[in-house]
């Protein structure tokens, strides 16, 4: 190897360093990379310093909201330093022609990034603004307002990158239109879901947590309310999706949102038992209803204890009234102790639960009807007629 040809060599090598990439020499790439890499480091203390300063901002206010709103953007505050530093070094590189509207792009396209970013953390605490509307709104349909928010926020943050890159959006918008007409001539079903579902929240049908009941279809209580379906999960723990379609057309029966709960019984005594003791049984089964703390009052509720009528086998009492819980556990409990009220009450009165039974009448029989046969009776003999 012989001088000229390191010489040589060295050339090729002060050339690769000082035309680098888009013009700008590896020393400055470098350089740029150091910038970078400080930013970096320097991310922590910057976003710690900005975020407790907002923080003490937010402190000095009588809301808790702000306080709320500081601590969703915290993550899209600390991106600001990095996304500071890849514009300093881009700009320290003076990248020219196309390379430098790559990296102007980029830059731009971060920056658009992070400000959707925090506006979209922010939707979240915002949404608590809205409480006060749910007594006109359930909460259901405010978390439904929320997520729409959120998808038209990701929508135009979208737009805004294609935009910069210089994508145009109408033509995408057309075509979308053109292909959502066909899509929805497929999917009918879908749009009268999601349609049955805001009516479903905005008539306050139900809500997460009540317990229902569909005539045919699910029993059970609501889990989730979709844009499609509707999540019941059954009391043997099994999930049943329900269209909105099918729950917005037919009757749902809304258990939780009972203010008492029923008891609807027939008691059917013996035909045996006299005017006294159905009088005696009917006063006393009253009375305890009247006296006992688990029942509703007469005055705030139907209550009915009286004899109802006479049925095929026994006399009917009708038994009426309304309980004080509403949970189906408690209820039960009620339930049993006033069967076994009713049972003391019957005992005691001297009379008795009938049950179904068929009487047979007959007046007369055919007058050329056969005999009964009667076997003749065997005639014993001793042990000695037998030897004989």
């Amino acid at each position: 190897m012989n001088t000229q040809s390191l010489q040589d060599f060295w050339t090729v090598v002060v050339e690769v360093w000082s035309n680098g990439v888009g013009g700008v020499d590896i020393g400055q790439i470098l350089n740029a990379l150091g910038i970078l890499l400080a930013f970096f480091v320097l991310r922590g203390l910057i976003a710690k310093f900005l975020i407790g300063w907002l923080r003490r901002m937010a402190q000095k206010t009588v809301w808790k909201m702000d306080d709320h709103v500081v601590d969703a953007i915290a993550p899209p505050l600390r991106a600001i330093p990095v996304v500071f530093g890849i514009f300093v070094a881009t700009n320290y590189m003076h990248f020219e022609g196309v390379v430098d509207v790559i990296v102007q792009n980029i830059t731009r396209s971060l920056i658009s990034i992070v400000i959707f970013w925090t506006i979209l953390r922010t939707l979240g605490p915002l949404s608590h603004a809205f409480d006060r509307l749910e007594k006109a709104l359930s909460r259901e349909l405010i978390e439904w307002m929320m997520k729409a928010l959120r998808v038209a926020v990701v929508l135009v943050g979208a737009a805004t990158v294609l935009q910069i890159w210089g994508i145009q959006i109408a033509p995408i918008i057309a075509g979308a239109g053109l292909l959502g007409v066909a899509v929805a001539l497929g999917a009918q079903d879908l749009f009268k879901n999601l349609i049955a579902g805001i009516l479903i929240l905005g008539e306050k049908r139900f809500k997460v947590g009540d317990w229902i009941r569909v005539d045919g279809v699910v029993e059970g209580t609501v889990e989730a309310i979709g844009f499609r379906s509707t999540v019941v999960r059954r009391f043997d723990k099994a999930p049943v999706m329900v269209p909105n379609a099918k729950l917005s057309d037919t009757a749902v029966t809304n258990f939780t949102e009972m203010t008492y709960r029923r008891i609807y019984w027939h008691i059917g005594v013996e035909y045996r038992t006299s005017i006294e003791q159905l009088s005696e049984i009917r006063e006393k089964i009253a009375a305890h209803i009247a006296e006992d703390g688990d029942f509703v009052d007469a005055k705030d509720a139907s209550t009915f204890v009286r004899i109802d009528k006479f049925g095929a086998s026994s006399i009917d009492i009708l038994v009426y009234c309304f309980t004080k819980t509403t949970r189906w556990g408690e209820w039960l409990e009620v339930k049993e102790k006033l069967a076994y009220t009713i049972m003391k009450i019957v005992e005691e009165a001297g009379s008795g639960f009938a049950f179904p039974s068929t009487s047979i009448y007959v007046e007369s029989l055919p007058a050329d009807r056969p005999e009964p046969f009667v076997p003749p009776a065997r005639e014993e003999t001793t042990s000695e007629e037998t030897v004989k």
